[in-house]
């Protein structure tokens, strides 16, 4: 029997004949024949093809990231990213629309691309299970039309940030604390950014991430901010309304922010104010593409390459620092590392042999004779499918690691062509 057949098919002539299907909501209409947006195309500036066709980045998916996916998922986004680096917890079930109990212990952007996929398989969804503020190459970044953020802490915000201006690429973020949230838009390079609204408060905060030694406080690991799946509606909703100005060409709420208090049904808009010493304001541009690897590519090569282009004195700066080896004060003990400063924690620092807090020694560039020359990028503590920055003097160029780009885009990636 076909797979098409009914049970009754084999019956013969004396079979029942099935009865005949309900017209679907999703095929037919009073007015004829329609498709899943038909009701979306209604509105005049809407560009189905546009939005199939386009790329997002989503960071976090948590509460708010949940509800910008599944906003993305319905309305027929082509590409998503989606970066976390934590599993799914009962606790998220009551404030998360994608996750099921037999979701629990599985990574979160795991989880939230198949939900996506399953919503709407129109749409191709990238899980990837990393930290953004240190795992994830600047040319996912680049890759992107947008970045959505959906996050709990400063840091994290402060590296997409950067990432974003690095790359020239437009990201919204999100914030919600219980019955309140916060919905911002951030727009390079002339914009103010998320660092230009940071007051002394956020850098309170964000030191008090890191120990005496500047390494991640253990404590700190993990955010638990409390929420609600209907602050998470509202300022998703927002965000993803933004979004879908920017794909479609509209003026968005540009260096402006939505402030939501759900307490009194309170809202308004503010207005943020670029700051021009910003440190946030780095543009990586023009990007050249190479055929390099982070796992095939030494540090040696790329300052050899840099050298040959700029001069003798060029050396490679670090889009984020690197922790290149621990030194015990206590027994004098000396490992080599070669990890992002984001990704150690204060028991990373302990020293093996006497139990004392070791210091860490910190690089900002390559430069050669660090003992990273023979090293892969990767080995080096360079993520895949980054972005370079080789400099001499006020002379710079920038190179993307394109030959991970298959492997980091996995089902996103479309060659050279795409």
């Amino acid at each position: 029997m076909s797979p098409a057949e009914p049970d009754g098919a084999r019956g013969g002539a004396s079979a029942a004949p099935p009865p005949s299907p309900a017209p679907s909501a999703l095929s037919v209409s009073d007015a004829g024949t329609e498709d899943r947006y038909s009701r979306l195309k209604l509105i005049g500036w809407w560009d189905q093809r546009r939005l199939a066709a386009a790329r997002v980045v989503v960071v976090g998916a948590g509460a708010l990231g949940n509800e910008i996916l599944k906003n993305l998922a319905l309305v027929g986004v082509g590409r998503i990213a989606v970066i976390d680096m934590d599993r799914v917890e009962l606790s998220n079930l009551s404030r998360s629309v994608l996750f099921r109990a037999s979701d629990a212990g599985e990574y979160k952007a795991a989880a939230a691309a198949r939900a996506v996929r399953e919503l709407n398989p129109d749409c191709r969804c990238l899980a990837v299970t990393a930290n953004a503020a240190y795992d994830v190459g600047l040319g996912l970044f680049r890759w992107a039309d947008l970045i959505i953020a959906g996050l709990d802490n400063r840091e994290a915000r402060l590296a997409v940030n950067r990432a974003a201006w690095q790359a020239g690429r437009p990201w919204i973020d999100g914030a919600i604390e219980r019955l309140q949230g916060t919905a911002r838009v951030f727009l390079p390079p002339d914009g103010p950014c998320y660092e230009c609204t940071m007051g002394p408060a956020d850098w309170e905060m964000l030191e008090r991430r890191r120990s005496c030694a500047l390494l991640r406080r253990d404590e700190m690991a993990e955010g638990k901010v409390p929420t609600t799946p209907t602050a998470s509606s509202v300022i998703a909703g927002i965000q993803c309304q933004e979004a879908l100005k920017l794909l479609h060409g509209l003026p968005a709420m540009a260096g402006r922010g939505f402030v939501f208090d759900g307490q009194n049904h309170d809202s308004y808009m503010v207005s943020y104010q670029r700051k021009e010493d910003c440190l946030s304001h780095d543009s990586f541009s023009p990007v050249e593409e190479t055929g390099w690897s982070a796992r095939r590519t030494t540090v040696g090569e790329v300052l050899a390459a840099a050298r040959e282009r700029l001069g003798p004195d060029a050396v490679v700066d670090l889009r984020a620092d690197i922790v290149s080896a621990l030194e015990c004060p206590g027994c004098a003990r000396r490992d080599e590392v070669f990890r992002s400063a984001g990704s150690m924690t204060e028991k990373d620092g302990l020293c093996p042999g006497c139990g004392a807090r070791r210091a860490p020694a910190f690089l900002h560039s390559f430069a050669g004779g660090e003992g990273a020359d023979g090293r892969t990028l990767a080995q080096a503590g360079i993520p895949p499918f980054d972005v370079l920055a080789a400099r001499s003097g006020m002379d710079r160029v920038f190179w993307e690691l394109s030959a991970d780009a298959p492997e980091a885009l996995g089902v996103l990636h479309e060659g050279p062509e795409g």
